[in-house]
């Protein structure tokens, strides 16, 4: 059994909290409820409903978000109710009943170039996965039912999965104009059928849950913590807009070199040798002054 763990976000508005999920909670579906009695297909929803200041409730993707009463500050409640929620969904408690009638999102895909001419990113209307996945060949897509069947496209050579999107690596023999639709049409029917993307507990069996990658944070060198805070903040943002991601692998102390992995749109991009050593490697020796020397960079 897969252990649920939940983080706190915050939203844009002031009375309502999302309460996120390590893992999916419905099969891209929605549910909203107002109140106690509109709950009644949702167990969870219902609980949620016995405290005083719950205004209303919204369940849907990875998340469950509550609207309050002002009658209570969240500071005060939030924590109690992240438990709460932890402990209801680990010991097995019902979220939505089969037979609940989901408040239908239609699901938009569009196709949007990227710097490298080889891959196409696929942007959805709709939460994806909860952490980045690549996979470079079929053998790999045993915890993706959507990879591997995206690998029986004779034409798909890497699968890249992020929050919305999916970036897709083509081989020459085909031409984007000709596959884009298909391909398109493919990925939204799949995602509107409510299939898995990723299978459940896959981002713990890869070490890539939210407490997973953590740990592995807390257990680095400090310039390392700098240098991936560095990237996380400046980097990170910008290649993700381009379809792709780089991701911290080590740091020399003695030689002063940074080894990156580039992922997505970013392996094998022509443009991502001059990114590297004209955007990152700079950035990194101005705000690290004497720290780091070099970028190496390794294509996923």
């Amino acid at each position: 059994m897969n252990t649920f763990t939940v983080s706190i976000q915050e939203t844009s508005n002031k009375a309502i909290i999302k309460f996120e999920l390590n893992q999916f909670i419905t099969k891209n579906q929605s549910f909203e409820f107002n109140n106690i009695d509109e709950a009644k297909p949702s167990p969870l929803a219902q609980q949620l409903f016995y405290l005083p200041f719950v205004k209303k409730v919204y369940i849907s993707s990875n998340f469950i978000a509550v609207e309050r009463y002002n009658i209570v500050e969240w500071e005060d409640v939030q924590d109690e109710i992240a438990e709460q929620i932890s402990e209801y969904l680990n010991d097995g408690g019902v979220i939505i009943e089969e037979t609940a009638v989901s408040k239908k999102i239609p699901v938009t895909v569009y196709a949007e170039s990227t710097p490298n001419p080889s891959v196409m990113k696929f942007v959805a209307n709709k939460k994806l996965v909860t952490t980045l996945f690549e996979f470079t060949s079929i053998d790999e897509t045993k915890f993706s039912p959507l990879a591997k069947e995206l690998f029986h496209f004779p034409f798909v050579k890497n699968v890249f999965f992020d929050e919305n999107y999916i970036s897709i690596t083509k081989y020459d023999i085909a031409e984007w104009q000709d596959i884009t639709v298909q391909l398109r049409e493919f990925i939204r029917s799949y995602i509107e059928n409510g299939k898995d993307i990723v299978l459940p507990g896959t981002a713990e069996k890869l070490q890539k849950s939210t407490k997973q990658v953590d740990a592995y944070f807390e257990s680095l060198d400090d310039t390392s913590k700098e240098i991936i805070n560095i990237l996380e903040e400046y980097v990170k943002p910008a290649v993700a807009s381009d379809g792709g991601n780089i991701q911290f692998i080590s740091y020399d102390a003695i030689t002063k070199k940074v080894s990156v992995l580039l992922q997505g749109a970013c392996s094998g991009c022509p443009s991502s040798t001059y990114t590297l050593k004209s955007g990152i490697e700079n950035m990194l020796k101005e705000m690290l002054k004497g720290k780091v020397e070099t970028v190496e960079a390794i294509n996923g």
